[in-house]
C-alpha cells in the first residue's frame, strides 16, 4: 500500500524562505509560492503521526477544482497547479484571521450550544436547536489564526478593537465569505450534498483582498448528504457526512481532543486505509469525477521537477 507523503525538503535556486505548516509545505519565492500539499494529517490542531495515502493530491485538487470554479466570485491567489499535490499562487500578506461561516448547528457550534451557550464569537444562536439543525441564516464566526498551538474563536466587535483588521476592509472578508458560502451551497446541491460549514482564509497582493489557502475541501468544510437529511434529523439520527470531522470522532471516541496529557490513539494500517478512502471518496462526490491514483514512485522527484518548470 502506498506509505504516503510525510513531508518534503527541496531547495531550490531562487527560493527565500520555507514554510512548514500543519498539512502544507511551502516553498517561498519573491513574489510567488510554491504549495505542497502532503499527506499529513491533522485533527485538534495536532498532526497526527501516519501520513494517508492520497490525501494531499485530494485537498489539493479539490481546492484546485474549487479555486478555478469560483475565481468569478471572489479573486484568489492561484497561478497554476502543475502537479497533482502542488498548487503555485501569488505571495500574499495573509489577514490574521479565518472567516468560519456555518449554515447548521454541528462540530465546534454544537459542542458549543450543547454546554449551555448561546453566543458563539459574538453571535447569538436561538434556543430549541439540536445537532445538525439548519441555522435561521448562515453565521460568521471568526477565529484568530494562531502561527501555533489553538486558533481562538473571536468575535466582528474584538477583531476591529483589536485593530487585527481594518472595518472596511473586514467587511470586504465577510461580503466575500457569504458569496463564496453561497456558491459552494450551490455547487454542494447540484452534487447530492449540503455545504454544513466551511472557513476561508484572505491576504493582500499588490493592493487587492485575495482568497488565499485551499478552498471547500474535507480538511476545511463539512458536508453532509442531503438525501435523507430531513428524515434523519426528524428520528434523532446522525447525518451521513463526508469530512473531517469522523476523524475527530473517532479520536474523541480514543480518549483524544488535543488536551494536555492526552496520546494520540494508535491508527493501525486498516484505520489509515478507511480514512484514505473516505478522502477519495469526498473527492469523487464533491467534484463529479473519477479519483485518479497518481504513482507513487518518485513522487518527491515528480513533485520537485514541477516546481522547478513553474517559478
Amino acid at each position: 500500500m502506498n506509505s504516503g507523503l510525510p513531508e518534503t525538503n527541496f531547495q531550490f535556486p531562487d527560493q527565500i524562505g520555507f514554510y512548514k505548516g500543519k498539512v502544507r509545505d511551502v516553498y517561498i519565492f519573491d513574489k510567488k509560492l510554491a504549495v505542497v500539499a502532503t499527506d499529513r494529517i491533522s485533527a485538534f490542531d495536532v498532526v497526527l503521526p501516519h501520513p494517508i495515502p492520497y490525501k494531499g493530491q485530494v485537498l489539493n485538487q479539490i481546492a484546485f477544482h474549487f479555486l478555478n470554479a469560483t475565481k468569478e466570485v471572489v479573486p484568489n491567489w492561484v497561478i497554476d497547479s502543475p502537479d497533482p499535490n502542488v498548487t503555485i499562487g501569488w505571495k500574499c500578506e495573509p489577514f490574521k484571521v479565518e472567516m468560519v461561516i456555518r449554515g447548521y448547528l454541528a462540530g465546534h457550534a454544537w459542542r458549543t450550544y450543547r454546554e449551555g451557550k448561546r453566543i458563539l464569537c459574538g453571535v447569538t444562536l436561538p434556543e430549541g436547536l439540536k445537532e445538525n439543525d439548519r441555522l435561521p441564516e448562515p453565521i460568521i464566526t471568526p477565529t484568530t489564526k494562531a502561527d501555533e498551538g489553538h486558533d481562538e474563536d473571536i468575535s466582528r466587535e474584538e477583531i476591529l478593537a483589536q485593530g487585527i483588521v481594518g472595518e472596511n476592509e473586514y467587511e470586504q472578508l465577510e461580503k466575500y465569505t457569504r458569496a463564496l458560502f453561497q456558491a459552494g451551497t450551490e455547487m454542494a446541491r447540484q452534487k447530492g450534498l449540503i455545504l454544513v460549514d466551511t472557513k476561508y482564509e484572505f491576504g493582500t497582493y499588490g493592493g487587492k483582498i485575495l482568497l488565499i489557502d485551499e478552498i471547500h475541501t474535507p480538511d476545511s468544510s463539512r458536508y453532509f448528504y442531503a438525501k435523507g437529511y430531513e428524515d434523519r434529523q426528524r428520528n434523532n439520527e446522525s447525518q451521513k457526512q463526508l469530512s473531517k470531522e469522523f476523524v475527530r470522532q473517532w479520536l474523541i471516541e480514543n480518549g483524544f481532543q488535543g488536551k494536555e496529557g492526552q496520546q494520540i490513539p494508535e491508527m493501525s494500517a486498516e484505520i489509515i486505509a478507511g480514512i484514505s478512502e473516505r478522502y477519495i471518496e469526498l473527492y469523487e462526490q464533491i467534484t463529479g469525477k473519477s479519483f485518479e491514483r497518481q504513482s507513487t514512485q518518485s513522487m518527491e522527484e515528480r513533485i520537485k521537477k514541477s516546481i522547478e518548470g513553474s517559478m
